[in-house]
């Protein structure tokens, strides 16, 4: 068994993910990842990446102290599931300029912690230690793109706050657009909407006017419609808060024009201009799930195919939806947006 490299070295090289925290030891867990391995996968989690069963584990504070000094620039590309974040993701990692980090789980073990009942003292410093752990660019100079999973939404501002330079891009998906991706996934993905909805009412990210016993009452759409509204509350209120340092994007606007979202993305986020050569980055020509080629279009046909098949039923969650948006004083289509269609 190869030795572990010393701890400076670790927390020097970009390769060394920090994977995981535990809040038992105060410990972070990292393995090795090189950038081309992480390009090649969609989320930065186990299931894709592998298990790793010999991490090495560092305690917090030693790699705080490793890691004082500089920062690389660090922004955030915060999504409301099924709206081809993934790929805007994987578009911006350009080495040189950005490194870009999908889904790491270190963020989901800051969400988990906090449910547990971490006090917010304590969370905010070692989410502090997590987003410095995270920040690690490959070279000298070169910012860090986070996209967390969705789960991390009700932490976005306390993120953005302990990264008063931070900039970032809300990235969501039309009601109904987000309804059918839904509806064409099947059962699991009706469960993963009421497991989301199930940490959100945990979190107090839920402000709908709903009483608990509502949520049985409701049916999957409607439930998965719940939850897309509590985000857009969420994003309209992040607009609000630092409307200098934030934009919104829709999907349906970055699929119909990838290259022009990502040079705009690129130009949002203070790196080089997006425009050369972004039309040749391999994200934009592949599922970024399973990474397999894609046809131009690809997302409009498989929503109009799920149109055809849920239509009557996705049009009637979305009156409910749009109902309850008016009366809770949601926008629909969240304000500052990146680009226009």
């Amino acid at each position: 068994m190869t030795a572990a490299p010393p701890m400076t070295a670790i927390v020097d090289d970009a390769e060394w993910l920090a994977h995981r925290y535990d809040p038992g030891h105060d410990a972070f867990h990292f393995r090795r990842v090189a950038r081309t391995a992480r390009a090649d996968v969609p989320f930065l989690t186990d299931l894709h990446l592998g298990e790793e069963s010999a991490p090495v584990i560092l305690r917090r504070t030693d790699c705080r102290d490793a890691a004082a000094g500089a920062r690389a620039p660090l922004h955030f590309l915060f999504h409301s599931a099924y709206c081809a974040s993934t790929m805007l993701a994987q578009a911006l990692d350009r080495p040189g300029l950005a490194t870009s980090l999908s889904e790491p789980v270190l963020l989901n073990d800051m969400v988990g912690w906090r449910r547990r009942g971490a006090s917010p003292r304590d969370h905010a410093r070692v989410m502090d230690d997590a987003l410095t752990m995270l920040g690690r660019g490959f070279t000298r100079g070169e910012a860090v793109v986070v996209k967390p999973s969705n789960i991390f939404n009700p932490l976005a501002r306390g993120a953005l706050m302990l990264r008063p330079q931070a900039r970032a891009i809300l990235l969501h998906a039309p009601l109904r657009a987000f309804l059918l991706s839904v509806a064409r996934k099947g059962m699991w993905c009706r469960l993963w909407c009421r497991e989301l909805l199930e940490g959100y009412l945990a979190d107090g990210f839920v402000q709908l006017g709903f009483e608990a016993r509502d949520y049985f009452r409701q049916s999957d759409l409607q439930v998965a419609a719940v939850g897309w509204l509590a985000q857009q509350q969420a994003f309209a209120a992040l607009l609000d808060w630092a409307p200098d340092r934030i934009a919104s994007l829709d999907s349906e606007i970055l699929t119909r024009d990838p290259v022009a979202a990502v040079a705009a993305a690129m130009g949002h986020f203070g790196l080089a201009d997006g425009s050369t050569a972004t039309a040749d980055h391999p994200a934009l020509g592949r599922n970024s799930k399973s990474g397999m080629p894609f046809a131009v279009g690809e997302r409009q046909r498989d929503l109009a195919a799920a149109e055809t098949a849920y239509g009557e039923e996705i049009a009637q969650v979305v009156g409910w939806a749009e109902a309850v948006a008016d009366q809770a004083g949601i926008p629909l289509a969240p304000p500052a947006p990146l680009l226009t269609r």
